[in-house]
């Protein structure tokens, strides 16, 4: 009986291991998707302040 619940735990363990795994995975897609957006708007922006810049000059 003992070994019955020690595997449960065991399982229940490699359970949250998966669920972390998978939380980790989804931050990571949504740390990309703004740094793509962030890059798209602000790398316009500074394109068009260099290409300014470098007109006065």
């Amino acid at each position: 009986m003992i070994q019955y619940l020690q595997i449960l735990l065991n399982a229940h363990r490699d359970e949250e291991r998966g669920a972390s795994a998978v939380e980790y995975g989804l931050l990571v897609a949504l740390i990309a998707v703004v740094m793509a957006v962030g890059a798209a708007v602000f790398g316009t922006a500074l394109n068009d302040l260099f290409n300014s810049v470098a007109g006065q000059i």
